[in-house]
């Protein structure tokens, strides 16, 4: 009795972490598909400008919406060295990577940009492996390296319908993705002992600082009294929704579930990117880009669920063992109808028979 007693005093925290871990990977979904149109969008802005003073115009704006909100609702700030750890990682993400990012998408299209980032979750694997942070198990490796399949064969196969310098493109967002992944793993701590929205916000804040700093001394700003309505358009969505929300959305996810099962989501990007960019800047959605989301979405099915406790060698044992026995009783009815003279087919004839009449 005590111990059934302390089974179900166990079971209510099981609960909430399941569900703790469920808002974390629907909360990175969110953010993903978010991102993948502001990939779209920063590939349509990418030719009015360079990609520092976008990387300021977008988080300088996110940031601040950002921090009367924090301030607002009281958040719990970095303390201490934490803030020296939280400012070095917004520099990290939103100055240096979103740079590369917006460097990429000057050579390729946002779709195959999009791709291109979607080897982010087989990165963060491997850092989180060499820095102890997360175990890899087979079944990440597994759903991670279908979804890797799927970008690599969607990228090698789109050759023809992508513009010059896309492998170039495609090389730099994927070098990029390094900084990424190093985020992910390094920031959950400082973001379990602050808060998401504190964290966020003061990253983005550190980042944009010192992107404006490169673009004021390079003199880069003056690129935006040639930006038409709707590239100012895209500049407000993508400081807005696509800065804001979409990073506060993805580090909620890294405080509540793994950096694994997080960054798998990323690959939902090529999904809307894709979209969103035949409509922007006409960019083709062919077959090969179907048959990578295809694969993206298996990858992310697999490494974000748990493996249930019968394998699927046991099930296929278990199926052929039904099916023997089945054979087994099959032969005995018919040793049995043959011994009274009847076969199966007098026995299917008479039944059908019968319900007719």
């Amino acid at each position: 009795m005590e111990l059934a007693q302390r089974e179900l005093d166990l079971e209510p925290p099981r609960m909430s972490l399941r569900r703790s871990e469920a808002l974390g990977v629907l909360a990175a979904i969110l953010s993903s598909a978010s991102g993948g149109i502001n990939t779209a969008a920063t590939r349509y802005v990418m030719g009015a400008t360079d990609p520092v003073t976008f990387v300021a115009l977008r988080f300088g704006l996110g940031f601040l919406l950002l921090l009367p909100i924090a301030l607002a609702l009281k958040c719990r700030w970095p303390k201490g060295r934490d803030w020296l750890g939280a400012a070095l990682l917004g520099i990290l993400f939103f100055a240096v990577f979103q740079g590369i990012f917006n460097l990429a998408l000057e050579y390729t299209s946002a779709a195959r940009g999009a791709l291109a980032l979607s080897t982010l979750p087989l990165m963060t694997m491997l850092v989180g492996a060499a820095l102890r942070a997360e175990p890899l198990t087979k079944r990440k490796s597994l759903g991670v390296l279908i979804a890797i399949g799927g970008v690599a064969t969607a990228l090698v196969t789109g050759l023809e319908d992508a513009p010059p310098g896309a492998r170039r493109g495609d090389g730099i967002m994927a070098a990029g993705t390094l900084c990424f992944a190093l985020y992910n793993v390094w920031s959950r701590p400082f973001i379990i002992r602050s808060s998401a929205l504190g964290f966020v916000t003061a990253g983005m804040g550190a980042g944009s600082f010192v992107a404006a700093l490169f673009s004021l001394a390079g003199g880069s700003f003056a690129s935006t009294e040639a930006f038409s309505a709707g590239q100012w358009t895209a500049v407000i969505y993508a400081g807005t929704v696509g800065a804001a929300l979409t990073f506060f959305l993805w580090v909620y996810g890294l405080a509540h579930t793994t950096p694994t099962k997080v960054t798998n989501t990323i690959t939902l990007n090529p999904v809307t990117a894709a979209i969103v960019a035949a409509f922007l800047v006409a960019e083709p959605i062919g077959l090969h880009l179907l048959i990578g989301i295809g694969a993206v979405f298996t990858g992310i099915l697999i490494a974000s669920t748990e493996m249930p406790p019968l394998r699927w060698l046991d099930l296929f044992l278990i199926w052929r063992e039904r099916a023997a026995e089945q054979r087994c009783l099959g032969d005995l009815n018919d040793y049995y109808l043959r011994d009274i003279g009847l076969s199966r087919s007098d026995v299917a004839r008479d039944s059908e028979l019968h319900w007719r009449r």
